[in-house]
This record gives C-alpha cells, sequence and structure tokens, in this order.
C-alpha cells in the first residue's frame, strides 16, 4: 500500500482556543481582503459573488480549525489571479512579508492556460502541497454547498463526479471531516437530482428505441 504524502487530521475542536484566537488576532489579514475587494463584481453561478466566496473558504478553514497565516492569507485572495484581469501578482507579494509564500500556494490552486478542468484538479490531487490541497478541499466545500442554489442539473451532476472523483481522495488525504463534508454534500446534491427525475430523463434519452 503507497504511503501517505501528509498525515491525515482527524480531530476537531468545537471551538476556538485562547493560543488560537491569538494567532489569528496577530495576522494581517486586511490587505489580503482589500485585493479580495477586486472580485467584487465577480457574479456567481449560484448568486453572490466571488469575494463572498474567498470570505467563506475562510471561515470554513477557520471552522476546521486551520490557523495557519499563509493558508489563511492564500484562502482570500485564492481567485484573483485567475478571475480578475490583468491582475498584478506583485499585489500579493508586496503584501505583506508572507506575500511570496502566499502566491506560491494561489498559483498552485490557479487553472493554467493549458490545462482543462480534469487535468487541474489531477495536478494538485497528484503533486499539490498540503496547504494547497487543504485550500482546494475548502473551496470545494464552499462551492458544493452553493450548489445547492443551481438549477442546472447537468452541472450539479458534473460537480458531483469532480467532487467524487478528485476531491473525496485529496480530502482523504489530508482531513478526514473534510472528507465526510464532501460525500454528505455529494449524497444530497444527487438525491435532489434524483427526486427532480433527472437520472430517469438521462436513463430515457440513453435507452435506445425497440425495434417495432
Amino acid at each position: 500500500m503507497a504511503k501517505r504524502k501528509y498525515e491525515m487530521k482527524t480531530e476537531r475542536s468545537s471551538k476556538m482556543a485562547v493560543e488560537q484566537m491569538q494567532q489569528l488576532s496577530d495576522m494581517r489579514l486586511a490587505p489580503y481582503m482589500q485585493l479580495a475587494t477586486g472580485l467584487i463584481g465577480k457574479a456567481r453561478h449560484a448568486g453572490g459573488n466571488m469575494f463572498r466566496h474567498q470570505m467563506d473558504t475562510l471561515a470554513i478553514l477557520i471552522d476546521y480549525g486551520y490557523i495557519d497565516s499563509v493558508l489563511l492569507k492564500a484562502s482570500i485572495v485564492h481567485d484573483t489571479v485567475e478571475d480578475i484581469p490583468n491582475f498584478d501578482r506583485d499585489l500579493i507579494i508586496t503584501a505583506d512579508e508572507e506575500g511570496q509564500q502566499v502566491l506560491d500556494v494561489v498559483l498552485e490552486v490557479t487553472r493554467r492556460d493549458d490545462e482543462d478542468k480534469k487535468q487541474f484538479l489531477r495536478r494538485i490531487l497528484d503533486t499539490g502541497t498540503q496547504r494547497a490541497k487543504i485550500l482546494k478541499c475548502a473551496d470545494r466545500i464552499s462551492n458544493m454547498i452553493s450548489l445547492g442554489y443551481v438549477t442546472d442539473p447537468k452541472f450539479i451532476e458534473r460537480y458531483c463526479d469532480e467532487t467524487e472523483f478528485f476531491l473525496l481522495p485529496m480530502a482523504l488525504e489530508i482531513d478526514f471531516n473534510m472528507y465526510q463534508e464532501l460525500i454528505n454534500l455529494i449524497m444530497t446534491r444527487r438525491r435532489y437530482l434524483e427526486d427532480g427525475g433527472y437520472f430517469c430523463q438521462v436513463e430515457k434519452k440513453s435507452t435506445p428505441p425497440k425495434d417495432k
């Protein structure tokens, strides 16, 4: 059996410890939040905008007990390079003394010009750093929750399939609680499709007509 690259996290505290609260208080998150406001005008498929999604991803990481300053800062700006036209990457580098490390994580979770979606997710799964995988799992949890407001069944099915094939093994490698939440989100979204008769319609279309 292949040895895991990282030790999977299994514990999850029900509240923030005083030490963690102090660590969070000492972080300079505001410069990154300011950069992320450039995403306010970027609408999301499920409603809202991409700035809110950055904040949601940050909250999910804190909820799971991650108080790594580079990881949290990267979560705040993780879509800036990809979704803000002509974004100046030096703005992240010069945000503070951790800027270069933050940009490195952001670039890991940024889709490259020569990648399709599956190649992008496969790259993170196969070669991503621990921070990149944790960030991508938190990002996908946010997206899967937002999927509850999407009414396009084909989009929902594709997104669930992507999550099952790429994000579940990623989460299983780094955080068992994230893995469990992603499984539950996949189940509820697929149940929505099933209750709406989507799979019956797909099966009917794919079944060849009987010879008369």
